[in-house]
């Protein structure tokens, strides 16, 4: 088993910081001469999620992927409330700290929430700007889009506090399946991953605090609606079409509030593209990078 697929050994690659008083673990490796690439990633799982992405991409790219806060190796406070605007914070306060002044984001999922707040706050600077590009993989991109499972609606409401009681591998295994497509299922070693990053420092107990993202969704609508709209940035949506929680209907959406610029649809495969797909997300997220203007770090 590599270096990239065994969570051991991937935890054996990064560190943890201090970012505003909470404690990340990130991986970051690559040559620093090249362009680096910011990885944020989705819920319930942590950054090991880009590890079939990072043999390919580390050759292009510095890759940087933190846990977030609440998520993978990094610290669970509880109580605690959990926010997008705090995990940008977060993740701004990270590349400053490694001393980034300009990136590309890549993003997945939860992590393309926290990306639209990041590209809001960017369309703000001016000539501080910081982002060079923006990749979105499946994720709730607009409020009224997203198809929450019956699970998440479930933590989202005033029983979420027993139910994470209840949460287990199994409810997990049997969620996970639901949303990749039937040809690129996870296997048991991603499940046995994925339950593990969870269950360190019993992250699944604060799972009714995390989803409250789906509610900032509705508060921040617009918000994060017009950071793609007036984005200074070229941004690319690569899309899993099969799934059913942000698949061919959220393009869709995309296409109506956004526009058609740079999509890339991946029939048959489910809502973790850069689990299920690899190779071709590699290879279309490095063609988008390739044909940026040079001055937006091509």
């Amino acid at each position: 088993m590599s270096g990239y697929s065994n969570i051991d050994a991937w935890r054996a690659r990064g560190r943890q910081i201090d970012c505003l008083g909470q404690r990340l673990f990130f991986v970051d490796e690559g040559d620093p001469s090249l362009p680096a690439v910011l990885l944020v990633h989705g819920f319930p799982t942590a950054g090991w999620d880009w590890h079939a992405l990072w043999p390919e991409l580390s050759r292009h790219f510095r890759l940087i992927a933190p846990d977030m806060l609440g998520f993978g190796f990094s610290a669970k406070p509880r109580p605690h409330n959990y926010t997008m605007h705090e995990q940008a914070d977060l993740l701004e306060e990270l590349t400053r700290q490694l001393g980034l002044k300009r990136f590309h984001v890549l993003a997945h999922d939860y992590g393309d929430t926290v990306a639209q707040e990041l590209l809001a706050r960017d369309n703000a600077r001016g000539a501080d700007r910081r982002c060079l590009s923006v990749a979105l993989l499946n994720g709730g991109l607009f409020h009224g889009t997203h198809r929450p499972r019956f699970i998440q609606k479930l933590l989202l409401s005033p029983l979420g506090p027993v139910a994470v009681r209840l949460l287990g591998r199994a409810t997990l295994a049997r969620n996970m399946n639901a949303i990749f497509g039937p040809q690129t299922p996870p296997t048991e070693h991603d499940i046995d991953a994925f339950w593990a990053l969870i269950r360190h420092n019993d992250g699944q107990r604060i799972f009714h605090r995390l989803i409250r993202y789906m509610r900032e969704r509705k508060t921040h609508a617009q918000r994060w609606l017009y950071a793609l709209r007036d984005a200074h940035v070229p941004i690319q949506l690569i899309n899993g079409s099969f799934d059913p929680i942000s698949g061919a209907h959220m393009v869709t959406r995309y296409r109506e509030l956004v526009g058609d610029a740079n999509i890339v649809e991946l029939p048959g495969i489910g809502h973790y593209p850069q689990i299920e797909a690899p190779e071709a997300v590699a290879r279309h997220y490095l063609a988008f990078v390739k044909n940026l203007a040079p001055n937006n770090g091509a």
